[in-house]
């Protein structure tokens, strides 16, 4: 039986992004299905009384300066392309009602990747509506049908039951892995999922 990764994340996290970009060769390697699902971090962080690291430890130089420094280590030794955003904290409630909108279509993962390297490796301004569907269009995508979605009101209602659902599944932050009723939180938990993914083929 084919396993299956869920992977929970928000555009705004540039830990979501490293980690979403190792998941192709993960995915490969282990013979598993991928499911994405959107969340609003924001919501997330309100539920769980959490906040970003970045937040949590503004007012800690050494602490903010390694963080970033992490980021871009990782990045660097895994070959990946990766900038800090200029505009970070960025706003992702419409690239988020889009990648809602997305799912199960044929070109969902295209959106994803397009969205997630426009704010992390070409460091553009997402949370603005013209900057998006500059971004739809570069990556031609079906820019009308995704613009419409983002200012869709059951879009939005079922995008925020859905963040709500995944908090009762007990995700905090992103970005969250789960397989089967294991879950796995950051970049730094793809190991420990490769292993569980190894113990179940083995079971």
């Amino acid at each position: 039986m084919t396993q299956n990764i869920d992977f929970v994340y928000d555009f705004c996290s540039p830990n979501a992004f490293l980690a979403f970009k190792m998941l192709p060769d993960l995915a490969a390697r282990h013979d598993v299905q991928i499911t994405f699902v959107p969340v609003l971090l924001p919501i997330v962080f309100k539920a769980t009384h959490n906040q970003s690291p970045f937040q949590a430890f503004s007012e800690n130089r050494q602490k903010t300066a390694y963080l970033t420094h992490d980021l871009h280590r990782f990045a660097r030794r895994r070959g990946l392309s990766f900038h800090m955003s200029p505009h970070f904290p960025i706003n992702t409630k419409f690239a988020m009602r889009g990648a809602h909108f997305a799912r199960g279509k044929s070109w969902e993962t295209k959106y994803i990747n397009a969205v997630f390297d426009a704010i992390w490796v070409h460091g553009q301004k997402a949370d603005e509506m013209a900057v998006l569907i500059d971004i739809l269009q570069e990556n031609e995508l079906p820019a009308r049908k995704i613009r419409e979605a983002m200012t869709n009101p059951e879009v939005k209602q079922d995008l925020k039951a859905q963040t709500k659902a995944n908090v009762r599944r007990g995700v905090f932050g992103v970005p969250s892995l789960l397989v089967g009723s294991e879950m796995f939180f950051g970049k730094n938990s793809l190991t420990n999922v490769e292993t569980e993914l190894s113990k179940n083929s083995s079971d």
